[in-house]
């Protein structure tokens, strides 16, 4: 009899960042980063952090705690093929997701919103706004939720495991 294979990866472990010892504040430099220029997003994620954490007047970890607490989507619609015709199934995402999830959608709110302004006062804004449960991140959240909402009449397509 075989055995069962992995399903998945294997999970790379990821150091926490020099500052603030935190795994969350390195995953955010790694989603920051562009062209492999580490240093800079660090300067960059940083900045942000000072100015959000001082415009809340809270800590700068707990404000991206919070942050992404607020950004974490709890389900979201996946296509599954069933009887020739393509469904939005609503799963729940796994935790892993979530967080990457909510630091993608930050900065991605954080690239579109920046005009003429550096991405550091951009990124601070989207953190204040996110932390406010508002802004760009937070309604990528929201349209994420109803999508799933709408679709809960195919949930019982759920995969079993």
């Amino acid at each position: 009899m075989r055995s069962k294979k992995l399903k998945g990866k294997i999970k790379r472990s990821i150091k926490p960042d020099l500052v603030y010892s935190s795994v969350l504040v390195s995953k955010l430099i790694n989603k920051v980063m562009k062209d492999g220029k580490k240093q800079k997003s660090m300067n960059i994620v940083y900045a942000a952090m000072q100015r959000s954490a001082s415009e809340i007047k809270k800590d700068p970890l707990s404000v991206l705690e919070v942050v992404v607490e607020n950004l974490k989507p709890k389900i979201e619609v996946r296509s599954r093929r069933v009887g020739g015709a393509n469904l939005q199934v609503p799963t729940p995402v796994n935790p892993d997701r979530q967080v990457s999830l909510a630091l993608r959608w930050l900065v991605e709110a954080a690239r579109k919103s920046r005009k003429s302004t550096e991405f550091w006062i951009s990124l601070s804004k989207e953190l204040v706004s996110a932390y406010n449960k508002e802004g760009s991140a937070y309604k990528k959240k929201e349209e994420v939720h109803r999508m799933a909402e709408a679709n809960r009449v195919f949930s019982q397509f759920i995969e079993q495991q």
